[in-house]
């Protein structure tokens, strides 16, 4: 079956059996004690589900044992609900225009050819990836751990196609659109732009993932990668880009996805700060694969600890964990990668004590940026960027 056709048919069935949004009414759980769900959508392994329409998807902590994620076992975000359910990979084109020389529309075909070929290990996370550990409870989906991932995307540098469109000399921003569209007309398309400044050779237009054509819902046939920056950046189905000289206004740019600019103090629910900026690059953050909250381990057994670390490109210096409730820290072996990668890590623990023993995990990058207690997460009502020292809960036997 061609996957055009597949996708045409498995998307429309997945949605009419799950029915109505499971997103209804979320309420605050711990952070592992989402269940997976029992059924699978095209492409996944059964994953957490919140909702189907859009799809929500949420990969378990035990994805994170390794530098690359599967893509079966790929997190999954849209905002819209309105996703086409058959693309025909030989008829989709990207438009490039504004204050461009040369309007460009390009094929897939002529991207796969006619330009220069490039691959990125990169770190794809939400913004809102772990909100449910925040207290007080913060608006939006209650994520775990699990809303990200790390792959190797293929595709071609943003800055080659636009220098074959031409940039005329007052252009200063890029605008990004895909194929989602909103059910209700009053709700805003999801349109993200970027700076000229905030490009450079890194940033691509992808159309694999792990050596496969992009899954369907993590943004077939094509997205924008910018590594280092949370997803909601990262459209999907991108299906126009647009260069202009002033920033237009945009409510996923300029009320969704920002944060309190303010470095020191916490929000409150009663007491929102301004101003605000846009959440745009990821901070330092470790999460612990295995073993997970509630696994039984033998006592004076081998214990391999396993997870993996990320920031924003500047790259990972330590990994420390300790395992006497943060009195210790002892050092994690890395396995290094790419710079905008998972750095997977690896930590021999023997458990010499009946009882629950507590793991935790905290990341160091080399600008001296450190995973700070969860007390010490400075709180925001949007629930972004949270990046708490992770930990997870076993019981010795």
């Amino acid at each position: 079956m061609k996957r055009r056709d597949f996708f045409k048919s498995s998307l429309v069935a997945s949605a009419a059996l799950m029915g109505s949004s499971l997103s209804a009414g979320v309420t605050h759980q711990p952070i592992d004690s989402r269940k997976v769900s029992k059924m699978a959508f095209p492409e996944k392994k059964p994953l957490i589900t919140y909702s189907d329409r859009p799809p929500l998807l949420e990969s378990p902590r035990s994805t994170f044992t390794q530098a690359l994620t599967p893509n079966d076992e790929f997190f999954v975000r849209w905002h819209l609900p309105e996703i086409p359910t058959y693309i025909d990979p030989d008829k989709y084109t990207i438009h490039i225009n504004g204050l461009v020389d040369k309007e460009l529309h390009i094929s897939l075909n002529d991207l796969k050819t006619n330009f220069e070929q490039v691959e990125v290990d990169a770190v794809l996370q939400c913004g809102g990836n772990s909100r449910s550990a925040f207290n007080p409870i913060a608006g939006g989906i209650q994520w775990g751990s699990g809303a990200m991932g790390c792959a190797r995307w293929k595709g071609v540098r943003l800055s080659d196609i636009l220098a074959r469109a031409g940039l005329k000399k007052e252009a200063k921003f890029i605008g990004f659109n895909g194929e989602d569209k909103a059910a209700y007309y009053e709700t805003p398309n999801f349109v993200r732009e970027m700076e000229l400044h905030e490009l450079d050779d890194h940033v691509i237009l992808a159309y694999e993932m792990n050596g496969e054509d992009l899954p369907y819902l993590n943004g077939y046939p094509l997205r924008l990668v910018i590594p280092g920056y949370y997803s909601d950046s990262w459209v999907k189905m991108i299906s126009n880009i647009t260069v202009t000289d002033k920033y237009r206004s945009l409510f996923f740019m300029d009320v969704a996805y920002r944060v309190p600019d303010n470095e020191t103090e916490s929000e409150t629910p009663e007491n929102r700060f301004k101003p605000t900026k846009p959440i745009t690059t990821m901070n330092v953050k470790s999460v612990i694969g295995y073993p997970e909250n509630g696994d039984k381990v033998y006592h004076n057994s081998h214990l391999v600890i396993r997870g993996v670390a990320w920031d924003d490109g500047h790259g990972i210096k330590a990994v420390k964990i300790s395992t006497d409730e943060g009195k210790t820290w002892e050092d994690a072996l890395i396995k290094k990668a790419g710079r905008y990668a998972f750095q997977a890590f690896r930590f021999a623990y023997k458990p010499t004590k009946y009882g629950k023993v507590k793991i935790m995990a905290k990341t160091i990058d080399n600008l001296g940026n450190e995973q700070p207690l969860a007390k010490n997460v400075l709180w925001n009502h949007g629930g972004y960027k949270y990046n708490g020292i992770d930990e997870v809960t076993i019981e010795v036997i």
